[in-house]
């Protein structure tokens, strides 16, 4: 084997270029090499690139996948490239949407997974299912023709009559201004409950949508009862007006008969202490009276005399006799 030393310096030198050539491309390229780049390519339509740039980043959940590779007109519309290198899994309802990066203007293309399955390599995500951020020289262009059409003069009338209002009444426009924030203070703090409310007025809303039959038919049931009623109006007030007559009376009555009733009920109550007291003696005079009406229903039960006999008595002469 030649030694290092003795071999050719003008091959070793070409070989040595032509291996760092070959590194130098490797490296430009690093994203194509099957190894080290890799990953599939797919693409999106829309409507304007919205400051997107090739090589800007490719995110899924906030999580780099990707970057861009190409960006090409197609008809009204642009085309762009990208790359991914991902396990996950993304369908084929799968949105595209460029998303500012930083506030420096610099963007990055985020993928929202949508649909079944895993959405075909060399797809094309159409314009309907994919955004471009708010553009702001568009936004202060619309600005500038707004602001060409405000009346000035009647602006400024305006803001005189601001400006007279604050100069003749700053305190109670100063504690207009506080009770305002004040509100808004206390809406933000009650934001959870108003939330609550919200959702449960969604309920109630949704009960009584479901409900309509029923309270259209409850709204009927108290119009028959109204007429009703109406129909029975002068009934009901003679009825109430006899029946206030009526109390009034019986106050009037009681009132008046009041000396009268005392005495009478104090000697009921003297009657009802001496029944009391003899209860045992009523008792037994009512257990030894029924033999006695018995036979007294007897003697009387044939009609209006007394009907009886004595027993062991002589005849009596002329009383009658045997033949």
């Amino acid at each position: 084997m030649i030694p290092f030393r003795e071999r050719n310096p003008v091959a070793v030198g070409a070989a040595s270029i032509a291996v760092l050539v070959l590194m130098l491309v490797a490296a430009l390229r690093a994203q194509d090499l099957p190894l080290i780049g890799g990953g599939d390519t797919y693409y999106a339509s829309f409507d304007e690139a919205g400051g997107l740039k090739v090589k800007d980043e490719v995110r899924i959940a906030g999580v780099r996948v990707g970057q861009v590779t190409s960006m090409e007109l197609e008809g009204d519309s642009v085309k762009v490239g990208f790359k991914i290198k991902t396990d996950a899994e993304f369908g084929d309802a799968t949105r595209a949407d460029i998303k500012v990066k930083t506030i420096l203007g610099s963007m990055f293309l985020s993928l929202t997974p949508g649909g079944s399955g895993q959405l075909a390599e060399g797809t094309t995500i159409p314009t309907e299912r994919t955004s471009s951020p708010y553009d702001v020289v568009e936004a202060f262009s619309g600005l500038a023709e707004t602001s060409a059409d405000i009346d000035t003069d009647q602006l400024a009338s305006a803001l005189t009559t601001l400006a007279d209002l604050t100069r003749n009444t700053p305190e109670e426009f100063r504690s207009a201004l506080a009770g305002v924030s004040a509100l808004s203070k206390v809406v933000a703090s009650r934001d959870d409950e108003i939330n609550s409310l919200l959702k449960n007025l969604d309920r109630v809303s949704t009960v009584l949508d479901s409900r309509d039959e029923d309270i259209v038919a409850l709204m009927a049931d108290a119009d028959t009862l109204f007429k009703a009623l109406l129909q029975r109006k002068a009934q009901i007030h003679r009825l109430l007006v006899s029946t206030t007559t009526l109390s009034k009376t019986l106050t009037g009555l009681i009132r008046e008969s009041r000396a009268d009733l005392k005495p009478a009920l104090d000697q009921l109550d003297s009657v009802l202490q001496v029944i009391k007291k003899n209860e045992n003696n009523l008792e037994d005079a009512i257990k030894a009276m029924a033999p006695f009406y018995r036979v007294f229903a007897s003697t009387l039960g044939n009609g209006p005399w007394f009907d009886t006999y004595l027993f062991n008595l002589p005849p009596i002469p002329g009383a009658g006799g045997a033949n």
